[in-house]
């Protein structure tokens, strides 16, 4: 079976978390910022170079989140969830042409969308429940 890594954000700012929407295939989805793991670069590096091309802007991860699977009948994703919390919402400027747009949602808001996969959901609860761990834990 294949393996996929991807790195992917949870960013919260005044009670709202942006999430990109997505063109996959015709059909408009959900998602954080997200994305694969490229070789050659670091875990970090991924997340930046993600968060930069679907949204345009340029954070530091604090923390992360978690790790998350998602097995597929042919392949398995591993994503590492990262988060950053900021005083208020930022304006974007998505660099992928794939990113429809950016949006600023509450958790009640997000619940009216279709989401990239039930992962989504799953960060961004484990988020507002006080997951988290110290970027130390990468290794």
């Amino acid at each position: 079976m294949i393996q996929a890594a991807t790195v992917a954000w949870v960013i919260e700012a005044q009670g709202r978390y942006l999430l990109v929407e997505e063109d996959i295939q015709g059909v408009l989805t959900l998602n954080q910022p997200a994305g694969h793991w490229e070789t050659g670069e670091s875990l970090l590096d991924a997340a930046r170079r993600e968060l930069w091309e679907e949204t345009g802007l340029r954070l530091d991860p604090q923390g992360l989140v978690g790790l998350y699977c998602l097995e597929l009948p042919h392949k398995t994703f591993w994503r590492h969830v990262f988060y950053a919390r900021i005083d208020a919402p930022l304006a974007t400027a998505p660099q992928d042409k794939d990113i429809v747009r950016c949006l600023w949602l509450t958790a009640e808001e997000l619940a009216h969308y279709p989401l990239r996969s039930h992962l989504v959901q799953a960060a961004i609860d484990d988020f507002a429940a006080g997951c988290g761990h110290a970027l130390s834990v990468l290794r």
